[in-house]
């Protein structure tokens, strides 16, 4: 195909160029005029700003902002993310198999999980759980919180010596019969693993959720003139881009009860994150808001273009954040299913799933919504909600020297 000539290419016509620009290709721009206009008049309103870490709430008219720390620093969240990856971490080891059976990799990286739960399970005990980790939601669920960690432990333990030593045993079947179903007897399970992953996973959605909800509640924030915003990465890179697979949305809506409407929330996942050391600097938080408060207004003011422009025309309504309800014929969900009650273990099982195979998702956020919901029913006291897989649950001290 015959090529303009490179004088050509590159060329710009600069009389276009400038009506582009006059509109948006700058920071004078009629957009960035908008948005700065848009963002002045809702100077007064509360903004809310989560991060992957943090969120801050900007109250409005000048007053000093205020943050709350909600994961990766929270008490409590790697130790049980770790129990929380047995399941995928050995099902990843599967995979490694199936792709090259004769290679060493696979058996390189089960020896090292293999040795990493070993040296976890010496450190867990309900002293651990009660007296350093010591988790405010936790309290009265440290004795049960350990014996689930001793169990995953033992029980991953049995598994990967078992498969170490029979590799022909280890298939997608055996590992689900005899460790995540655990209707197997083959390593002794007695409980699913399946149960360990939920119950770890409201744990810490629980956790972080009675703390969000507390400190948004104590602010007494009018939810009908609220503006919150989601930026920068939710977990792995193509995570957490919607109001259903965002767990910090979930916390949010959670909190206002659901009178903050969905045309207020909005997830900006290439917003930037806190400039580093932010959260603890008042001065730069300042700095902080007028560009969030005017990335929020210019994106609600775009939004309304529509009715100025398109009248009479139909117009966009957010989807609702309901889940679809499973029945005996689903076979496949687009979202994660309603969990039902906390023993409503084909719903829990599928969220399970649906969190690996929907690149969306927050593998972390697998219940954090259930756990919100459940909250805000019990007037957000953990010690009335109950953890699937956790309560009600007989984890049995498992012998760590068994094979």
């Amino acid at each position: 195909m015959n090529q303009p000539p490179a004088s050509l290419q590159s060329h710009q016509s600069p009389e276009l160029l400038r009506l582009f620009e006059t509109y948006t290709g700058g920071p004078q721009g009629i957009g960035a005029n908008l948005a700065a206009l848009t963002g002045a008049a809702t100077a007064g309103d509360p903004l809310i700003v989560a991060t992957s870490a943090d969120m801050v709430l900007f109250p409005g008219n000048g007053r000093d902002p205020e943050v709350q720390g909600f994961r990766l620093s929270t008490r409590g969240f790697k130790e049980l993310a770790g129990i929380s990856h047995h399941g995928p971490a050995v099902a990843s080891i599967l995979k490694m198999r199936l792709v090259d059976p004769e290679g060493p990799l696979w058996r390189t990286e089960a020896g090292r999980l293999l040795a990493a739960t070993r040296i976890a399970r010496e450190a867990n005990s309900v002293a651990l759980w009660r007296d350093l980790i010591a988790v405010p939601a936790y309290r009265g669920r440290e004795q049960k919180i350990a014996e689930l960690v001793h169990y995953s432990c033992v029980l991953t333990e049995r598994y990967l010596e078992r498969v170490l030593a029979q590799p022909t045993l280890f298939t997608p079947e055996d590992m689900r019969t005899h460790y995540l179903e655990g209707t197997g007897s083959a390593v002794g399970a007695t409980v699913p693993m399946n149960a360990v992953m939920i119950a770890t996973f409201f744990l810490v959605g629980m956790d972080i959720s009675h703390r969000v909800i507390g400190w948004l509640e104590r602010h007494a924030i009018d939810w009908s003139r609220a503006m919150a915003l989601v930026v920068g990465r939710q977990g792995r890179p193509t995570a957490g881009v919607t109001w259903t697979t965002n767990s910090v949305a979930a916390m949010i809506l959670g909190a206002s009860r659901h009178t903050l409407s969905l045309d207020r929330l909005f997830i900006a996942p290439h917003a930037g994150e806190f400039p580093p050391g932010a959260a603890n600097d008042i001065a730069a938080l300042r700095a902080y808001e007028t560009p969030m408060r005017q990335l929020w207004a210019h994106t609600h003011a775009v939004s309304e273009l529509g009715a100025l422009m398109y009248e009479g025309y139909p117009r966009y309504e957010p989807s609702s954040t309901v889940r679809p309800v499973l029945d005996a014929d689903t076979r496949a969900v687009a979202e994660m299913p309603a969990v039902a009650g906390p023993d409503d273990w084909r719903a829990l099982n599928t969220r399970l799933r649906v969190v690996l195979e929907d690149p969306r998702q927050l593998l972390s956020g697998c219940v954090t919504d259930y756990a919100v919901e459940q909250l805000q029913a019990h007037g957000n006291d953990p010690a009335r909600v109950t953890v699937p897989g956790l309560d009600g649950t007989a984890y049995p001290p498992l012998p760590d020297d068994a094979t």
